[in-house]
């Protein structure tokens, strides 16, 4: 006679998903108000989770409770596992009903993603698309510490967990004042390297993006406003104080409209890659993937 050992399964999702909230918010009590449980059913289930495991998976500091190296084998492995459970009930649904968690470079969430997401949920009315926009650095930070699925960027900076895949192009424009000294005719390298400039924060995949292009082929750049904001430059910009350098597909409605000119220069064309951001270790789930296809204009 064969002996079956016991085999039954300790940890259930419910605990699981405590956890990749507790990771995320760094307390019980962020974690209960995320996933709408109480704080003491959060902390019981987390309890269960690290005594089926044999293991804690929080240092505690204070009354933070941060990842220690057993939290961190485990959240990505437990965040597939939620994802999974997740789209065996779309199967059932015929819906995506996992929520999916973006983050997006300004130039891409301002400009770019807006009508894609509409697009998105239009065609998948019980999807949600919770999307964060931040600077380049931030997109890849939080996608190599995922607090989100995918990432949108712009520039060229990457990380040892993150792979990038090429999306689509952009192009940088100049742009200036309808009444600036240098709109109407080609500027030369001199008179842009003479002028005074409104440009991103050095974080930013457009501020990166200008340096590389323009400290080509200028020896100086005479910055003298450094914004977070696209919106803000183009006001700037707008109201004489300097020229900026942008995006295209952020200034082409202003550019139309006559609010702001693109200087013609005898500099080269600058294009640029925008690419998705996605976790080396974090295979993606259906609506991930198939939100990736509907942003390249596939069909899932």
């Amino acid at each position: 006679m064969i002996e079956k050992s016991d085999q039954r399964l300790r940890m259930n999702l419910r605990q699981l998903e405590v956890f990749v909230a507790t990771a995320h918010e760094g307390t019980t009590r962020g974690a209960a108000d995320r996933i709408a449980r109480s704080q003491s059913a959060a902390s019981a289930a987390l309890a269960e989770l690290e005594a089926v495991l044999g293991a804690a998976l929080f240092d505690r500091v204070g009354r933070r409770l941060l990842l220690n190296e057993n939290g961190r084998a485990l959240l990505p492995r437990a965040r597939v596992l939620l994802e999974q459970a997740a789209e065996l009930q779309e199967l059932f649904s015929g819906a995506h009903a996992a929520p999916l968690h973006v983050a997006a470079s300004f130039t891409i969430g301002e400009y770019l993603l807006p009508g894609l997401v509409a697009e998105w949920t239009r065609a998948h009315p019980h999807s949600r698309v919770r999307l964060r926009i931040a600077n380049t650095s931030e997109v890849i930070d939080a996608v190599a510490g995922f607090a989100v699925d995918l990432g949108f960027i712009e520039g060229p900076q990457t990380h040892p967990d993150v792979v990038l895949r090429p999306w689509r192009s952009d192009e940088l424009v100049i742009v200036a004042a309808p009444d600036h000294a240098l709109a109407g005719r080609p500027a030369t390298t001199r008179q842009l390297a003479d002028a005074t400039w409104v440009l991103r924060e050095p974080e930013s995949g457009t501020r990166q993006a200008t340096d590389s292009w323009l400290l080509a082929h200028l020896d100086r750049l005479d910055v003298a406003f450094e914004l977070g904001s696209t919106e803000a430059i183009k006001r700037l910009v707008a109201a004489g104080a300097g020229l900026g350098c942008l995006s295209r597909q952020a200034v082409a409605q202003t550019l139309a409209e006559g609010g702001l000119v693109e200087l013609k220069t005898r500099l080269p064309v600058a294009e640029r890659r925008l690419a998705v951001a996605t976790h080396r270790h974090r295979p993606l789930g259906r609506t991930a993937t198939d939100f990736i296809a509907h942003c390249t204009g596939a069909v899932a």
